[in-house]
């Protein structure tokens, strides 16, 4: 018989739900949504002088005569997305070790697809830019905003094939997989050598408590953030020390689930010889036979597994939320927008991420087929691979991140990438979900 407290139960009916709900990506696109509204608010109201400021604040850690100082937008930026990008590493790891991608022949169709949609919308901006001043900017409409577009598609409901969430989620992780070499490479400007070998030890250090089979977080944290602060200072964007992190952490578990399964059962039998003193009260070696099962279940998770399961919510509902109410207040003169619009950084931004995407994802994933090099997913059709392709073209969170560092220094440019990933994302989404919810009637 489970003991209650007074309120425990009555609670239990409205958190549990709501826990689930939370957990549910859909939840975070609503989220991000609302922030992303919020903060146009901010921007274009008589609050916007207030929210430029607080964003610009320096926050300082100084130990004696060393300092480190940034403004809070930079912190976001620079420091809390890299717990995102460490995510964004696990599940990589994740999906190619056990995950959608650990099949080639499953595998292969959202890896093509990811691939042509990042080539096209390049191509495409590069053209619309060629010789031009925002020509920088072509990494910016490569991107997917893997909450948004899965969001989209699980609005649907139940109509949607199984196997068409799988293909864009795949197909979600190789663009961001994609994003994350192109702004290593591409977005850094100075290197500092000395810095980034330190990094570069730091990295080592922890794959060598890997190597020893350490499964403690702690070490591997205190680790992490040593690679952090040696990666912002390299010159290569501290957001990429996530991703490398995220690599070192085990994904193998200490104890096999045969092995747990015949533990658990012995400690049990061992727990029942034990009676309890009173209802509240634990006999002092079921204590212990307790310890030693929790000590069981961790062994039979792996680390790796943990930190996605307890970083999950604080990501979605603080860090996303935060990155896009720090990024997406833009100031919009509605009278000019229109001009904006036209200009070839914003014009570059639209095209690849709504044309680029269709051309790159669906085309690609034809021409595979086609060409017998892979199979379409299971129950779905190239109509649907076409509206999954238009939500490919929702590159807001990477998008904006891409945009900030192509154009360091740029506010006009910034303004105009941003104004067209708004656009770009608004209009693939709706088209990709109507669509979509057309043809999944039919």
């Amino acid at each position: 018989m489970k003991l209650y407290a007074p309120w425990e139960k009555a609670f239990k009916k409205v958190s549990t739900p709501f826990e689930h709900f939370l957990h549910a990506q859909t939840t975070t696109g609503m989220v991000l949504m609302l922030m992303t509204v919020l903060a146009l608010i901010l921007a274009n109201t008589s609050l916007t002088e207030a929210y430029s400021h607080f964003f610009h604040t320096k926050i300082n850690i100084a130990i004696g005569s060393w300092e480190l100082s940034h403004s809070i937008h930079h912190w976001i930026n620079d420091g809390l997305m890299a717990i995102f990008f460490f995510i964004i590493g696990l599940e990589i790891k994740r999906e190619i070790l056990v995950g959608e991608l650990s099949n080639i022949k499953v595998a292969i169709l959202p890896i093509l697809a990811a691939i042509g949609g990042m080539a096209f919308p390049a191509l495409i901006y590069s053209i619309v830019n060629y010789g031009e001043i925002g020509a920088n900017g072509w990494g910016i409409p490569m991107a997917t905003d893997i909450a948004f577009a899965i969001s989209a598609l699980v609005l649907l409901g139940k109509r949607v094939p199984v196997a068409l969430v799988t293909f864009l989620v795949a197909l979600a992780i190789v663009d961001d997989l994609g994003a994350v070499i192109v702004i290593a490479i591409f977005y850094t400007d100075q290197i500092n050598m000395i810095a980034l070998s330190l990094a570069g030890v730091a990295f080592l250090v922890m794959v060598a408590f890997n190597r020893f089979g350490i499964h403690a977080i702690l070490p591997y944290f205190i680790i992490g953030l040593f690679m952090w602060f040696f990666m912002l200072e390299s010159g290569v964007h501290a957001t990429i020390a996530g991703v490398i992190a995220a690599l070192t952490i085990p994904s193998i578990p200490k104890r096999t689930p045969a092995s747990f399964t015949k533990d658990t059962k012995n400690l049990l039998l061992e727990y029942e010889n034990y009676p309890a003193k009173s209802d509240h009260t634990l006999h002092e070696k079921q204590k212990t036979i307790l310890q030693n099962l929790k000590d069981k279940i961790d062994e039979v998770g792996t680390p790796a597994s943990r930190l996605e399961h307890d970083l999950h919510l604080p990501i979605a509902l603080v860090i996303i939320p935060l990155f896009a109410l720090a990024n997406a207040g833009i100031s919009i003169d509605f009278h000019s927008v229109g001009n904006t619009i036209m200009q070839p950084v914003a014009l570059g931004v639209i095209a690849g991420l709504i044309f680029g995407k269709i051309i790159g994802i669906f085309g690609v994933s034809w021409l595979a087929i086609k060409l017998k090099l892979a199979k379409l997913p299971h129950n779905s059709s190239m109509s649907q691979i076409f509206g999954v392709a238009s939500l490919g073209g929702i590159g807001f969170t990477m998008s904006i991140f891409v945009a900030d560092l192509a154009f360091i220094g740029q506010e006009n440019l910034i303004f105009q990438a941003k104004i067209g990933i708004l656009a770009a994302s608004l209009f693939a989404g709706l088209f990709g979900y109507f669509w979509l919810r057309i043809i999944l009637k039919k």
